[in-house]
């Protein structure tokens, strides 16, 4: 059973001081789900596994019991190089992503090539009532469509959205301090006109304001906008 061996080699590679460590990092989940496998040895877990003809045994798997579980099905996704198969297989395990490291970490490279096919899928899971698909999907503009494919529907679309959770409104306010690094003249009128929530609005001034790619005059004029 390739799960029980993945499993097996997980807790070959435990680490419990990190493990220690990083369940600090995790406030929504249980220390007792975490193993302590550091990034790089997942990244190379991944590369080997993702290639298995039966790795779908361990995909499909779910929900998974370990952290590093998860972290090991979003580096295989990451890596899988057919849109369909990656696409497929991120709509199968998005629902059951339970914490922000497996939801930020998780980026397919076959999306660079298949932006329009991304953006389909963006717009359904925007609408998802799971906190975590949400993140993505705001994630995904953010990597995706900042730059070059830049278009002013998208941050209409993350500005909208209203939600109680705190890793959906931190993610808004991430992708809107980025949008203001890169299109700065166009994202700039939904912070004066206020568009976002307070918490959300101050969050991204506040991540703007300590970006590198923001000059100190923006810094400066961006400070005078938060609300009080």
């Amino acid at each position: 059973m390739i799960t029980e061996e993945i499993r097996d080699r997980l807790f070959e590679l435990q680490d419990i001081k990190y493990r220690d460590f990083q369940s600090g990092l995790f406030p929504t989940l249980e220390k007792d789900v975490m193993i302590g496998v550091r990034t790089p040895e997942l990244r190379k877990l991944a590369k080997e596994y993702g290639g298995r003809k039966d790795i779908g045994e361990f995909l499909t798997d779910l929900p998974h019991k370990y952290f590093d579980e998860n972290q090991l099905h979003a580096f295989i996704i990451s890596g899988e190089k057919n849109i369909d198969t990656a696409m497929a297989e991120l709509n199968a395990f998005l629902p059951y992503v339970d914490n922000w490291a497996t939801c930020d970490q998780m980026s397919p490279k076959v999306f660079k090539k298949h932006r329009d096919k991304l953006l389909v899928e963006i717009d359904k899971w925007l609408k998802s009532d799971k906190t975590y698909t949400v993140r993505f999907a705001i994630g995904m503009l953010m990597e995706h469509f900042l730059d070059e494919d830049f278009d002013i529907s998208y941050p209409e679309k993350v500005a909208v959205i209203r939600s109680e959770e705190y890793y959906i409104n931190m993610m808004i306010a991430w992708y809107f301090a980025t949008a203001l690094a890169k299109q700065y003249d166009t994202i700039l009128p939904f912070i004066e006109e206020k568009e976002l929530d307070k918490w959300t609005h101050n969050k991204a001034i506040q991540k703007a304001v300590e970006s590198y790619r923001i000059t100190p005059e923006q810094k400066e004029y961006l400070k005078k906008l938060k609300i009080k």
